[in-house]
């Protein structure tokens, strides 16, 4: 019996459902999916049952809509309430990169809590739609202004999309080989797709339907700005999998899946280099180049190829890793400085004391307000490269992190994650003003997305894998924290559940 067989029969025990959702791979160009309950198969042609009941309860990427099915339900604890968008096509890219790629993947339950093993209260990683949706906000120049809309995007739209509105032909919204991108360009809710500057911007971990519901009680103003002036998906953009922070941004700013990006995780192992790789960290950010396949090419790339501006900033990217190609960055501003990105960013940052905070609550909590004090510079940044319009670049990509940071700590709908909603959007409401004075509100395109969603832990709810994969009796490593990635063959050990 294979090794991996082995395992996917050892992880399917029933005594570790309430902390594994899902075991996936790929075999034979066909992607797989089991737990205690049972085992399908994805061909070309649809999900096919093995054994047993069908473990998967919806692939619908419109599943928990509106908003208050979400709060009915959240963070299912069976595998059959839940819903998987996608997963053949997110499956079949992630396992595809034969130096990267796990032999296998195990996804936590939402409600598995993980602290002990580097987990958070809110968590993410899964292939579930709720830790996969990422909002999808449109507005300003061509957006039709269609108010809240009952669609949905992928992540990998992202990008092309940006990318063609700055200029970019859609027969040159290729990878270095001229093969076609994964995601499209989103043209259906737009008037018109004329060459223009354009903004995106991410909110990390900006859970969407807590965007939008901020949007519509007013607690998240400015993002209500946006969509008054353009659209909202209901269904919001899928993440591709895992639904990872490092993975989805280079599935966005490339328009691949990590099959062809190569950015497994934020933390993997790689074959050929035989040494874990870690591109999701403080003092590794800067270095983000070093872990794109040499196939793939940026926005910024494609746009710098393509679209005139009027000075030398064309292209633009804030607070953000994956920025290969860009005129101005602030990680190459860290680059310059030859210090890890820690130390750099630290002689960059602004005071502890964000005006932009709402609440003295969470001011223990160090990487709350160390992410504060990111976004605050990342604002500065934004607002000196657009100090005029004659100088304003073409792309302008500006990344925050203190959503993501609340989230984690709290988990979505809590206090904190809200401050860090509420504080992105103040920052955005000054952005916007910014805008409106320079008299180009109307004559930019903004696209506001994250990359991905977050579902809450429950305490009580603990346990861990490792006897399972430990009675294989193989070598076998593990990183994670989730999807906890098996590859076997290699030593190390360590365990995530």
């Amino acid at each position: 019996m294979q090794i991996r067989e082995r395992a996917v029969q050892a992880l399917c025990d029933p005594a570790y459902a309430d902390i594994l959702d899902l075991v996936v791979w790929v075999e034979d160009g066909d992607a797989y999916a089991a737990n205690h309950l049972g085992r399908v198969r994805w061909t070309e042609h649809g999900r096919e049952l093995l054994s047993g009941v069908d473990p998967i309860g919806s692939e619908d990427p419109m599943a928990f809509l509106p908003y208050s099915e979400e709060l009915a339900n959240p963070s299912p604890a069976r595998s059959t309430q839940n819903a998987y968008p996608y997963p053949r096509q997110r499956l079949l890219s992630f396992f595809s990169d034969p130096e990267r790629s796990p032999d296998l993947a195990i996804v936590h339950t939402p409600k598995h809590d993980f602290i002990d093993q580097t987990g958070h209260t809110g968590e993410h990683g899964s292939l579930d739609v709720i830790q996969s949706r990422a909002p999808w906000v449109m507005s300003g120049c061509g957006v039709r202004r269609e108010g809240f809309v009952a669609d949905h995007a992928r992540l990998v739209d992202v990008g092309p999309t940006l990318a063609h509105l700055a200029g970019v032909p859609v027969e040159h919204l290729v990878d270095r080989e001229g093969n076609p991108l994964d995601g499209v360009v989103r043209t259906e809710h737009l008037e018109d797709i004329s060459p223009r500057r354009v903004i995106g911007i991410l909110w990390d971990g900006g859970h969407s339907g807590e965007v939008l519901a901020g949007a519509e009680e007013g607690w998240l103003p400015n993002v209500a700005r946006l969509i008054e002036r353009g659209l909202a998906f209901r269904g919001g953009a899928v993440a591709e999998f895992p639904s990872i922070t490092l993975t989805n941004h280079t599935a966005i700013l490339t328009g691949v899946g990590p099959g062809r990006h190569g950015v497994m995780g934020n933390v993997y192992y790689d074959r050929v280099k035989q040494s874990q790789v870690v591109p999701n960290d403080q003092s590794t950010w800067h270095r983000s180049a070093e872990w794109l396949h040499d196939s793939v090419k940026t926005i910024f790339e494609m746009v710098n190829d393509h679209a005139d501006a009027p000075g030398p900033v064309r292209t633009a990217s804030i607070d953000e890793a994956i920025d290969r190609g860009a005129d101005y960055s602030t990680m190459g501003l860290m680059r310059e400085t030859g210090e890890s990105t820690t130390d750099a960013l630290d002689d960059f940052l602004p005071p502890v004391d964000s005006p932009y905070r709402t609440s003295d609550e969470f001011e223990s909590d160090g990487w709350f307000t160390w992410s504060q004090r990111v976004d605050d510079l990342g604002l500065q940044q934004v607002l000196d490269l657009w100090a005029s319009v004659d100088t304003a670049p073409r792309l302008t990509w500006w990344s925050n992190i203190v959503s993501d940071a609340g989230h984690h700590e709290g988990g979505p709908r809590s206090a904190q994650g809200r401050e860090g909603l509420i504080q992105s959007d103040r920052r955005l409401g000054v952005f916007l003003d910014r805008l409106e004075s320079l008299g180009v509100i109307d004559e930019v395109t903004i696209l506001l997305t994250a990359d991905h969603g977050f579902e809450i832990s429950d305490p009580t709810v603990t346990g861990s894998w490792q006897a399972a994969l430990d009675g294989l009796g193989v070598d076998y490593r593990e990183e994670g924290p989730n999807p906890g990635l098996v590859y076997f063959g290699i030593p190390g050990g360590r365990c995530f559940g």
